[in-house]
């Protein structure tokens, strides 16, 4: 493995859709601490302000511990935020658009692109400028429980079609996840799993010990 493929593996951890700021930023330092080194900012139901706050406070984390902080589907409040990058579903603007404006903000800014059950979107989002493809839902998820299943080999046949790499998400936990990290998930999407855990840095490492079990 090299040092660039090492740098795209690991847990990669998305907020709930909290309102208190401090659970949230108590949860997420728990997990930060246990060694995960990839953050989404994703809350759909916070007000533009609330969520301005919160996100400035994860950067302030995700600095501390060296982590990457993506902001799920407002490039505005990444740039606002000084974030690392953005990650886009396929209703939330053209790739091309966003690699443009991360571009202007200074390099190495990171896009990622939700790639559902298809091999085309992943092959059109790197085309694009995409750093990383998602593929799922894999199984069933709190968060979209009604999303539609993706296969595992979606992510390796994603990874050797664009080169990039494969994130896997949908209703991931410790007890399945080893299933699609031997399919070739270079990162593992999870919500609920870490954050209604009752203890969510044993629960990071957990998911981070299964990377170490498949080189």
């Amino acid at each position: 493995m090299t040092s660039e493929t090492a740098a795209w593996r690991g847990l990669y951890a998305i907020t709930p859709d909290w309102t208190d700021s401090r659970r949230l930023l108590m949860a997420t330092e728990a997990i930060l601490a246990a060694g995960c080194r990839f953050l989404q900012y994703r809350n759909k139901s916070a007000s533009d302000c609330h969520r301005q706050e919160q996100a400035v406070s994860l950067r302030g984390l995700t600095r501390k511990y060296g982590a990457r902080l993506i902001i799920n589907d407002d490039i505005d409040l990444a740039l606002f935020c000084g974030a690392d990058g953005v990650h886009l579903g396929e209703d939330d603007g053209e790739p091309a658009a966003a690699r443009i404006r991360l571009d202007a903000a200074g390099p190495g800014k990171i896009l990622g692109a939700s790639c559902y059950q298809s091999l085309d979107k992943a092959v059109s989002a790197a085309r694009m400028g995409a750093d990383y493809i998602a593929f799922g839902s894999f199984f069933a998820s709190p968060t979209k429980p009604l999303a539609r299943r993706a296969d595992p080999g979606l992510l390796a046949a994603g990874k050797a079609m664009t080169g990039l790499p494969a994130c896997a998400i949908g209703g991931i936990t410790p007890d399945n996840a080893g299933e699609l990290v031997r399919a070739g998930a270079d990162l593992l999407a999870v919500i609920s799993a870490l954050y209604e855990a009752d203890d969510p840095g044993r629960a990071t490492r957990q998911f981070m010990t299964l990377f170490e079990e498949t080189p």
